[in-house]
């Protein structure tokens, strides 16, 4: 479903990816974890094509991303939804404005049409009641929310998610993991995940690559990462 191969990526002198290649098959959840800066968010953003690599490969259902032209890239990215760190709601739109903005621009669907689909969107997110609301005055764990039924309503294939759970309590933690393997489960969805949140990637994560300096250092379930020897994922995972 997605491949990144021997990707490299340097922003002026400072080398942040270094060769990484990763697999992530089709109806799977995978977790990219790793310290701060190790470039974990500038590698997620090569699979939407953000960014573009200084060398190596992207390919995402069998295209290659790096070399596709706008308009096909723009028509992959309607099967990738992105679940940005801070929500990245639009604060003058209430929640269904935020959600029918994307589906009026991107999709047939008439008024009727885009109203029961964001009705169904914020039942799966168990917010149904804020469509009215503006994400001001929401809290941390329903922006996240509203954020991730934001990124589903075109019904993606493959989501991205960037620090998914930062900042929320335990209990909102549990709530918006639970939610992602919902949608493993429940649509097949392909995920991928940026996270330092052990107790979320406990959740999520089939399979799991753990960034260094820009090198994939150790990949595997969570238990195998545990296990590893290596001092970084020692300090890491505190053991």
């Amino acid at each position: 479903m997605i491949a990144l191969r021997d990707i490299h990526k340097a922003f002026g002198p400072k080398k942040v990816l270094r060769g990484v290649s990763m697999e992530v098959e089709r109806g799977t959840s995978v977790s990219v974890m790793g310290g701060s800066g190790a470039g974990k968010s500038v590698l997620i953003k090569h699979i939407v094509q953000l960014l573009k690599p200084d060398q190596g490969e992207v390919w995402v259902k069998g295209q290659r991303l790096d070399l596709l032209d706008d308009d096909a890239l723009d028509a992959m990215r309607l099967h990738i939804g992105y679940l940005f760190q801070g929500g990245a709601l639009f604060d003058s739109m209430t929640v269904f404005q935020n959600l029918d903005f994307l589906l009026d621009r991107h999709t047939p669907l008439d008024k009727k049409e885009r109203r029961e689909r964001i009705e169904e969107t914020l039942a799966w997110v168990n917010l149904r009641d804020k469509a009215p609301q503006y994400p001001a005055e929401l809290s941390g764990g329903q922006k996240k929310r509203i954020g991730l039924a934001r990124a589903i309503i075109l019904e993606p294939e493959i989501l991205l998610y960037d620090e998914p759970t930062t900042g929320l309590d335990p209990i909102s933690v549990r709530t918006v993991a639970d939610i992602i393997v919902r949608l493993r489960d429940e649509r097949g969805i392909t995920s991928v995940a940026i996270t330092h949140d052990l107790l979320c990637a406990d959740i999520i994560t089939d399979n799991a690559y753990f960034l260094y300096q820009g090198e994939i250092i150790a990949s595997g379930t969570m238990e195998t990462l545990r296990r590893s020897p290596h001092p970084e994922l020692r300090n890491f995972f505190g053991t």
